[in-house]
């Protein structure tokens, strides 16, 4: 269990603090939203958190079989949608593989990355494309 104090520090600013390492980030509402723009969103963080999960569990799988994933990147764009109420409608991923991974590691990394806790707990309503782009 990872316990996380957020403090509202007002004018739609945030701050989080991560318990276990002390660890903080900031987070502000968005220029569309009434705020300044000024720091990642709550939603920024939940797509940033979808992407870095994903490699994270990648990075995991790569280090069991020995594959140096050192050097992928992702990228997400968030997309919201207003209808019926205002909420991420669509994140699409690209995730860029370095050189030097053998034939037989993407369907591994590509699994784990599609099995990643946040992923699976994202809500179903969030469309997640995926498209992973190898060097070769």
């Amino acid at each position: 269990m990872v316990s996380i104090q957020i403090d509202y520090s007002g004018g739609l600013r945030c701050s989080a603090t991560h318990g276990p390492s002390g660890a903080k980030l900031a987070t502000d509402a968005p220029k569309d939203n009434q705020g300044l723009g000024e720091s990642f969103s709550p939603t920024d963080l939940l797509a940033t958190a979808l992407v870095t999960c994903m490699l994270t569990i990648m990075g995991i799988a790569a280090r069991k079989h020995g594959w140096k994933l050192e050097g992928a990147r992702g990228f997400v764009e968030k997309q919201m949608v207003a209808d019926p109420q205002r909420r991420i409608g669509r994140l699409p991923i690209r995730i860029e593989l370095p050189p030097g991974l053998p034939k037989e590691a993407r369907p591994i990394l590509e699994q784990a990355a599609l099995t990643c806790p946040v992923h699976l707990s994202v809500n179903p309503a969030i469309e997640r494309p995926v498209t992973f782009v190898y060097p070769d």
